[in-house]
């Protein structure tokens, strides 16, 4: 019997109505289910209706992790998946929804897992890691982007970026984005960045709104090792956060060190739509000059 946990975002699924309608689903095709929410909401308790598990616990043996929300809530499941090797479903609730996989109209699309036939995409991740006197005081895996900017009062930071075959650039600006091919159409497109197909293998280097006009984003090999280092970190507030996660506040002489993971996160694909099909339907470029 297949264990498929359902994670509704307890903000977007409200009485969980989309996520008790998919356990129906699942639960006639003979899976096993538990409900495990990614984060907690004041008020979700008992009174939800169902019984709550605690997803560190139940996806050490389950089979298969659906999320309801949207990129957002994938982002947030997305470490714990990777480390478990875990594929993930999404099913958006939210906005644009690149990474997940149904609309809340589709979850009738659930009867499809019933013979287990499905693709599964391989999304690259991001190791980040501060270094402080050569030791590290934060390390995370980020499937998006790590993002390394200037404090609300700071005027600008200056950066100086390598990667281990000697000084890629400088930055002076409001900071800059290390993103992956999936988190290329994320904050990295808003900062001026291009859009790569997210099963590529790219790191990707972005400034945020730089004082040059020879500022210019970068698309290296997975192989290489970037590494960031904040010349006036102690005079200005500057911080490394990943995949919009809570902020780390760099000092003078730290070195954020990113590369690609040896975890990948495995995203789950029960229709044929292509990357370009995608791009089409989340930011409505079919309809321009109609």
């Amino acid at each position: 019997m297949k264990k498929v946990i359902l994670c509704p975002n307890p903000y977007r699924d409200k009485d969980l109505a989309v996520a008790k309608q998919s356990q129906e689903i699942l639960s006639s095709i003979g899976f096993e289910t538990v409900v495990c929410l990614p984060f907690q909401r004041d008020g979700y308790d008992d009174q939800l209706g169902v019984p709550i598990g605690q997803l560190q616990q139940e996806i050490r043996n389950a089979d298969l992790l659906i999320a309801f929300g949207g990129d957002g809530t994938i982002l947030h499941l997305a470490r714990t998946v990777a480390l478990h090797k875990v594929p993930v479903l999404g099913i958006n609730l939210g906005n644009l929804g690149f990474m997940s996989e149904l609309e809340s109209n589709e979850v009738e699309r659930l009867y499809d897992l019933q013979n287990w036939d499905f693709t599964v995409e391989s999304r690259m991740m991001l190791d980040v890691t501060i270094l402080r006197d050569d030791r590290p005081v934060y390390s995370n895996i980020a499937l998006n982007d790590a993002v390394i900017s200037k404090g609300s009062i700071a005027r600008v930071v200056r950066l100086d970026i390598f990667t281990e075959e000697g000084r890629l650039t400088k930055v002076t600006g409001d900071g800059v984005i290390i993103s992956t091919p999936t988190g290329s159409t994320g904050y990295s497109m808003a900062a001026g960045g291009p859009i790569v197909e997210p099963t590529a293998r790219n790191l990707l280097m972005t400034p945020i709104c730089a004082h040059s006009t020879r500022a210019m984003s970068y698309v290296l090999s997975p192989e290489h090792v970037i590494t960031i280092e904040a010349a006036d970190a102690n005079r200005k507030f500057v911080y490394l956060s990943a995949d919009g996660g809570k902020a780390f506040s760099l000092k003078n002489g730290d070195r954020v060190r990113v590369r690609q993971a040896k975890f990948d996160t495995k995203l789950v694909r029960l229709s044929k739509k292509s990357f370009c099909d995608i791009l089409d339907s989340k930011m409505g470029m079919g309809g321009e000059g109609a």
